[in-house]
């Protein structure tokens, strides 16, 4: 039986796994240049659509479907899914799962960085949960709307990146994950933050995307933010802003966010 949010809440107001352990040292066959939690919060937030795999209910044979998908404020991946899907019933049976995360690009598709993580799916009340998934993926609200359709949170607990040759890592998915003392704090911050940048402040959002991410000009808006970084979205174009240290206060992320600005200006 699938365990809900709210019970998950009830129980831990942070919804979260504990803060991650220390990173277990590095490979020293491996690049130095290799940090596979920068790599895996990448993959984690920008990633709009992964591979899903469930437990099929009748055989137990493994049962793989592509589905969109956001991100929590805590970085847990959301997803939409109907009543009539096979995995939606899957899940009902058994809430063990998987998602891979895949970077696309030219060339072999094997040549570019990919995120799985083994996961624990749970329904999802929280209007959180839908402002975020929305914001990320607009044209699902035509289905957010229909009375079979529910959001998910997939709870990963471990995690397998493969960023491309000697670049593999293994490990507790809490290590890329973003734990939140007080949830309803931070999720109030993220709006009214969200909302001023994007009413505000249109000229700094498009040098994040341009200057400091390095992506094509755009109408560039914020969907979304989380103690680690800013999300960013033009049409189907995905950026990410990471912060130079966790943030969790208005006056920390204000501060940090004039001083990527004028890190922006200063590259034109």
């Amino acid at each position: 039986m699938l365990v809900t949010d709210s019970a998950m809440m009830a129980e831990n107001p942070g919804e979260t796994r504990p803060e991650p352990g220390i990173l277990p040292a590095r490979d020293p066959r491996q690049p130095a240049d290799f940090d596979p939690v920068a790599l895996g919060r990448t993959l984690l937030r920008t990633i709009r659509a992964g591979a899903l795999g469930t437990l099929d209910r009748a055989s137990g044979m493994p049962f793989v479907s592509l589905t969109n998908v956001a991100t929590d404020l805590d970085g847990v991946p959301l997803i939409l899914i109907s009543g009539l899907a096979a995995h939606t019933g899957n899940l009902g049976a058994d809430p063990r799962c998987s998602l891979l995360l895949a970077g696309g690009g030219k060339g072999d598709p094997l040549a570019h960085p990919r995120l799985t993580l083994q996961c624990r799916a749970m329904r999802a009340e929280d209007p959180v949960v839908r402002r975020r998934f929305l914001a990320r993926q607009p044209k699902a609200k035509l289905y957010a709307e229909l009375p079979d359709f529910t959001f998910f949170r997939l709870v990963p607990e471990t995690m397998h990146l493969n960023g491309g040759f000697a670049r593999a890592f293994d490990g507790d998915a809490g290590l890329i994950l973003s734990p939140l003392a007080d949830r309803s704090a931070f999720a109030e911050l993220e709006a009214e933050a969200v909302a001023h940048l994007n009413a505000d402040h249109a000229e700094a959002l498009a040098l994040y995307a341009t200057r400091l991410c390095g992506m094509p000009p755009g109408a560039w808006r914020a969907s979304g933010l989380d103690p680690h970084g800013l999300d960013l979205v033009a049409g189907d174009r995905v950026a990410r802003l990471d912060f130079p240290d966790r943030l969790d206060d208005p006056a920390s992320l204000r501060l940090a966010l004039k001083r990527l600005a004028e890190k922006a200006r200063q590259t034109m």
